[in-house]
């Protein structure tokens, strides 16, 4: 069986697509993600097992680059295109460009042509870890929002722009300055401090958003909830839920969080 490009796009997710292929195998093992990381041979994401143990399959590739600059992104996003030919080549039925500041860093426009551009030339669904945060927010009906990212105050303020032209109120921004994140500089003790004062600077937001794929955020996100009394959306563990609800994989995960707990 054979579906043309067209009436797979039309088709709109991975998810009819899947189901129109009637593959028994595949839906046993569940569909591929393919996740295009900023660094080269980067690994998949612990989160990934951790969340989805079963369900979903990652696979992934890297663009190389050279730390979280304008010029950085520059350099490294023509690599993109390549990349999710090759992650199409091994059998995935989703492709996302998996780095928030490399896919927001020139706005909402930018994000969505780079999503179309993947999907015109390797005719899968294509998304963004940016997407994800724009995701979770929405899942939880948030529009004020207090931000705390790994980024430089330029970066910081890219992703501002992104969120406001997404609809989103930014009421705070706080960024911890890095360029490259150097070993130890973002402990859970320190990502706390960082989200508690990023929410505190912003008077009543509806949610926090933590930015940035290199920050490990999975088990902060419970404790900071419980802290500031909000939703937490974060880069990498939303960035693979909504992979996972592009798919077809929409159930309720517990333990992680206000919003993929929804």
């Amino acid at each position: 069986m054979s579906m043309h490009r067209r009436e797979f796009i039309q088709s709109g997710t991975a998810a009819a697509f899947l189901a129109a292929l009637k593959l028994p195998a595949l839906a046993a093992e569940g569909p591929t993600v393919g996740l295009i990381f900023p660094p080269a041979n980067y690994p998949i994401p612990p989160d990934a097992g951790r969340l989805y143990p079963s369900g979903v399959r990652f696979i992934g590739n890297g663009l190389g680059f050279n730390g979280m600059t304008i010029e950085s992104y520059n350099e490294a996003i023509p690599r993109a295109l390549p990349r999710a030919q090759e992650l199409a080549a091994q059998g995935a039925n989703l492709i996302s460009v998996f780095g928030s500041s490399i896919t927001f860093y020139k706005g909402a426009a930018f994000n969505k042509e780079l999503t179309d551009k993947v999907t015109e030339l390797t005719g899968l669904p294509a998304t963004t870890q940016s997407n994800g945060l724009v995701d979770g927010l929405k899942h939880i009906n948030a529009k004020r929002v207090a931000v705390a990212t790994a980024y430089t105050d330029i970066v910081t303020e890219r992703l501002k722009v992104f969120l406001t032209e997404h609809g989103f109120e930014v009421l705070s921004a706080k960024g911890l300055g890095y360029e490259r994140i150097p070993e130890g500089a973002a402990t859970p003790e320190i990502l706390h401090k960082l989200g508690v004062d990023a929410h505190a600077a912003a008077g009543k937001p509806d949610a926090l958003v933590m930015s940035c794929g290199g920050l490990r955020t999975l088990d902060v996100i419970v404790p900071l909830e419980k802290a500031i009394g909000v939703p937490v959306v974060s880069s990498t563990p939303h960035g693979l839920w909504h992979c996972a609800r592009m798919v077809g994989v929409k159930d309720k995960i517990e333990g992680f969080g206000m919003v993929m707990a929804a």
